[in-house]
């Protein structure tokens, strides 16, 4: 195993894309903004994460087609969509559209479980099949050959003027190979290895079992090791984290203060698990590039990532991303081993 820290090779970040409900259009806007941003400071990944019923992208693969027009370079990805609110067949034709319009730059994240409070959403989003909905594995699967090219239908030649297809269309040969399993326990991350998808780790693992005494890089550095022992790529299969990383080199002093603040207020959640899920969440990282990249080098599973889509905190203001991303990008990557894309 890996004795020193990996030299960053991918560096990204992630956000929520959050909206004041009068006018949905300025945050979809800004959102678009800070990923043309990220292009441009030579990141090369920006994700989005997937809202239902808030103020939050409800569609980041709309929005990512947006964005793919108005970058060339930056890969695009979700972390995650959540599947119980998909239909797999329509979302690989989606997935696939938007990676055509891309160019091969899309990096779809998923994870599977019932969608977030199914007791009040059930009617709505299943009301004739909400008993009978499978919201495991299975789901996964189901996308994944179909985003393979594995046949959708039986039928396949023509019907008087039209032509008909047995798989998705259009088909993107290369996308499957950019799938990603948000994964938060070893079950998890061992599927994932076994599927041969890419694994998304975040800010969130499961203390279960013998990993409860734990502390979390631990915890996810036994997850990282048992998906590469899975996986058919062995130790190159390939891993992302997660963190919230806050570098504030160029910060003003109300920013910092700001951050320290979001920070400190998030702290206690991470003494123990959480919650009857036993949900362990790491500390956020705040300060200066030199401080930050420190504290990753001691960090157990970073030592062994070299991918990381850094999560920007939810609640900031845009002139603050702008920062915390320039900060990331000309400093604290540098101290991290990363040089920037073209």
């Amino acid at each position: 195993m890996p004795t020193a820290p990996r030299p960053l090779r991918k560096l990204g970040f992630l956000t929520i894309g959050l909206f004041d409900e009068a006018d949905p259009r300025r945050g979809h806007e800004t959102t678009l903004e800070i990923i043309e941003l990220g292009e441009r400071l030579g990141f090369d990944s920006a994700w989005l994460r997937h809202r239902h019923l808030q103020y939050g992208i409800s569609s980041p693969v709309a929005v990512l087609a947006a964005a793919s027009q108005r970058t060339s370079r930056i890969e695009l990805g979700t972390a995650v969509i959540p599947l119980g609110w998909e239909n797999p067949l329509r979302l690989a034709e989606d997935l696939a559209t938007v990676d055509v319009l891309s160019g091969g730059r899309l990096n779809p994240g998923v994870s599977v479980g019932p969608p977030m409070h199914y007791d009040r959403v059930r009617q709505a989003l299943y009301p004739d099949t909400a008993d009978a909905e499978d919201f495991g594995y299975g789901r996964v699967r189901r996308l994944l050959d179909l985003v393979r090219g594995e046949p959708a239908t039986g039928f396949r030649g023509s019907e008087g003027f039209e032509v008909f297809s047995d798989r998705v269309q259009p088909h993107s040969p290369g996308l499957a190979g950019r799938l990603w399993y948000g994964g938060g326990s070893i079950g998890s991350a061992r599927w994932a290895g076994e599927n041969g998808v890419n694994l998304l780790t975040s800010s969130v693992v499961k203390a279960e079992g013998p990993d409860e005494a734990r502390g979390f890089a631990d915890i996810q550095l036994a997850q990282v090791r048992a998906f590469r022992a899975a996986h058919p790529d062995g130790d190159a299969a390939r891993v992302s984290q997660g963190l919230v990383v806050v570098p504030t080199d160029s910060a003003t002093p109300r920013q910092r203060a700001k951050y320290e603040r979001f920070a400190a207020e998030r702290l206690p959640r991470t003494a123990s698990p959480q919650g009857p899920a036993r949900l362990l969440f790491a500390p956020d990282l705040v300060g200066t590039s030199a401080e930050l990249a420190e504290r990753l080098h001691a960090h157990a599973a970073f030592r062994e990532i070299d991918e990381v889509a850094f999560a920007l905190p939810f609640a900031f203001d845009h002139e603050d991303y702008v920062q915390i991303l320039t900060d990331m990008a000309t400093a604290l990557g540098p101290a991290l081993g990363w040089k920037p894309g073209g």
